[in-house]
C-alpha cells in the first residue's frame, strides 16, 4: 500500500509538472503575440530593424571573408568548413535569441522592482521574463545565419549518410537548447548582481563568436574548458566535425558527436534549477 500511494503521489507530481509546463507555454504564446501585434503595427519600422539587424550580424561573415582574402586556410579549415561552423553556430544561436533572448531584461526588472508585478500574476514567472518586449526584429539574426549554412551545405563535398544527415537538425536544436539555458542560467544569477547583463552577454553572444570559429586556432586549455565546464563546443564544434570527417579536439571518441541532445537536456535542468533558487532568493527590490 505504501508503495502504491509513493506512486500515486509521484504521479501527481508530474501531472502538476506537466500543467505548469503547459501553462507557461500558453501565457508565453499570448505575451509574445501581443508583442508581435504591436510590432506589426508599424510595419516599415519592423521591416528596417530586422534588416539592421540582419546587416550588422553579417559584418562577422564578412570579417571571416575579409581573412580569407589574404588566407588559403585559417588554422586548416577552408571557407566553406568555417562557414559551416559560422552558420550552425549563428542559426542555433539566433534560435534561442529570438525565443529566450529577452532574460537579459531580467537584473533591470529587479533594480527598478517591476518584476513584482510578475510575481503576483497567476502565470509562471519565467514565461513571462523570456517573452517580455518579444523581439521579432531577431529573426534577422537568424536569416543571416541560416543563409550562410545553406551556402555552407550547397558548396561543401560531404560524404552523405543518414546519420550525418541527422546530426544537422539535431546540432541545430540542441545548440539552441545550450544557447536557452545559458540565458536562463544568467538570467538567474541577475537576481543576485542585479546588474549582469553584460556577463551573461559575453557567455551567449561571445559563445557564438567563439564557435564561429574552429577549435584549432584556440589553445588546448580555453577548449578544454568550453567542453567540459560551460559545454558550448557541443553546439557545432563536435557534430559539425563528425560531419565535416575532421578529427574531433582533444583526442574525443567519435560518439560525443550524438551526445548534444543530452548535453542539451542537462544544461536546461541545471539552467531550471539555478532559475527556482535565484527566484526563490528574490525579497523585491533591492534585495
Amino acid at each position: 500500500m505504501a508503495d502504491l500511494r509513493q506512486a500515486r503521489e509521484r504521479l501527481c507530481q508530474v501531472r502538476e509538472r506537466l500543467v505548469q509546463v503547459r501553462d507557461g507555454l500558453r501565457v508565453y504564446r499570448l505575451i509574445s503575440a501581443m508583442w508581435i501585434r504591436s510590432l506589426m503595427a508599424y510595419r516599415v519600422s519592423f521591416a528596417m530593424t530586422a534588416f539592421g539587424n540582419f546587416a550588422v550580424t553579417a559584418f562577422d561573415f564578412v570579417a571571416i571573408l575579409l581573412m580569407f582574402s589574404q588566407v588559403d586556410r585559417l588554422g586548416g579549415y577552408s571557407l566553406s568548413e568555417i562557414a559551416f561552423l559560422y552558420g550552425a553556430s549563428c542559426t542555433a544561436f539566433g534560435l534561442a535569441d529570438l525565443v529566450i533572448g529577452s532574460m537579459d531584461r531580467l537584473g533591470r526588472r529587479v533594480r527598478d522592482g517591476t518584476l513584482d508585478t510578475l510575481l503576483v500574476r497567476p502565470a509562471p514567472v519565467i514565461a513571462q521574463v523570456a517573452a517580455d518586449r518579444f523581439g521579432l526584429h531577431r529573426i534577422g539574426r537568424l536569416t543571416q545565419g541560416a543563409l550562410v549554412l545553406a551556402y555552407a551545405l550547397v558548396v561543401l563535398d560531404i560524404d552523405w549518410t543518414p546519420l550525418k544527415v541527422l546530426v544537422v537538425p539535431l546540432m541545430l536544436l540542441s545548440g539552441a537548447g545550450i544557447f536557452g539555458a545559458v540565458f536562463v542560467a544568467g538570467g538567474a544569477f541577475q537576481f543576485l548582481a542585479q546588474d549582469a547583463a553584460e556577463v551573461q552577454n559575453a557567455f551567449t553572444y561571445g559563445g557564438t563568436t567563439l564557435l564561429q570559429y574552429p577549435p584549432t586556432v584556440f589553445a588546448k586549455d580555453l577548449v578544454r574548458g568550453v567542453t567540459f565546464v560551460l559545454p558550448l563546443a557541443f553546439v557545432n564544434w563536435l557534430p559539425a566535425l563528425y560531419v565535416l570527417g575532421r578529427p574531433y579536439p582533444l583526442d574525443l571518441p567519435t560518439w560525443v558527436a550524438f551526445t548534444p541532445p543530452l548535453v542539451a537536456a542537462g544544461c536546461l535542468a541545471l539552467a531550471g534549477l539555478a532559475w527556482r533558487t535565484g527566484l526563490r532568493s528574490y525579497r523585491s527590490t533591492g534585495s
